[in-house]
């Protein structure tokens, strides 16, 4: 994410997720390397005598600008640390699926905290608040890959990232979250190992081949058309991994390049909610 682009709220995609434990109070302890793809929702804000949030985009059909909206949470969790009043008209122009395992949301909250705190002209810690929002709306904040433990919020880096390309396809089936993390299997994994780097894309592949995604199998379970989208990704030509992300139901395959990446996604099918690029900048 660039700084020069505060509003703009780039698809988190969990390039391996194992679940490593579980906390007294239930939640659940996760390691993750986390990616952001080059797409995502925007957020713009501008003076107003009160808070309010306008939706449009062609995803925006699934929300609704109720007062729990993450976005209108994320500007009243800022005004409160700031002492300022929380008046502000908000935009979110909608491009990802709701409920998709990519951390929409978040990257919306994310982008809301970042553009207000211009606008306020804040200078306040965003990844105290953010950390009160969500599990993945810290690793959002910063919009860069990032390895995520504990229950999300323990942030650390990453080796950089070679040059490959991205699909993301979901069947438009959302999934809760919660229900996913039910349906899973009993049972911890290991954390991953980090290499020093990797070579190029393949390479890349290869390690995160047995890493895997704890949530995969449960997600499959509850929305079956997730297999059907892990398979329509691997049959594609250059199709280095196919794999869910978060708990679903957007799957991801990684490619050599952006091109190759762009072209995979042009052939899954039309009523699916399909992209395919590069990572986020």
């Amino acid at each position: 994410m660039s700084p020069q682009d505060p509003g703009f709220a780039p698809a988190k995609v969990n390039l391996y997720l194992r679940v490593t434990g579980r906390r007294s109070d239930g939640f659940h302890l996760l390691d993750s390397l986390a990616v952001f793809a080059g797409v995502g929702d925007r957020v713009s804000a501008v003076e107003s005598g009160r808070l309010a949030l306008a939706l449009d985009g062609p995803e925006a059909g699934a929300l609704t600008a109720e007062p729990d909206n993450l976005v209108l949470r994320a500007a009243r969790a800022l005004a409160a640390v700031a002492g300022c009043p929380p008046h502000a008209a908000l935009h979110l122009e909608k491009h990802l699926p709701v409920a998709s395992g990519i951390g929409g949301g978040s990257a919306d909250a994310a982008a809301a905290l970042r553009v207000l705190a211009r606008l306020w002209r804040v200078e306040t810690d965003l990844d105290a608040i953010a950390e009160t929002l969500g599990a993945d709306v810290p690793v959002c904040i910063a919009g860069r890959p990032a390895r995520m433990r504990e229950v999300g919020g323990l942030l650390s880096p990453v080796p950089p990232l070679p040059p490959c390309g991205l699909v993301l396809a979901n069947p438009r089936q959302p999934l809760a979250t919660p229900q996913v993390f039910r349906a899973r299997q009993p049972g911890f994994s290991a954390p991953a190992t980090f290499p020093e780097g990797w070579a190029d894309a393949a390479e890349l592949a290869e390690w995160l081949r047995p890493l895997g995604n704890d949530l995969q199998d449960a997600a499959i379970g509850l929305c079956p058309d997730v297999a059907a989208v892990l398979a329509a990704l691997a049959a594609q030509p250059g199709c280095l991994l196919a794999r869910m992300s978060g708990s679903g139901a957007t799957c991801f395959g990684l490619f050599p390049s952006p091109v190759q990446a762009a072209m995979a996604a042009s052939a899954l099918p039309a009523d699916w909610w399909r992209w395919g690029g590069s990572l986020s900048a």
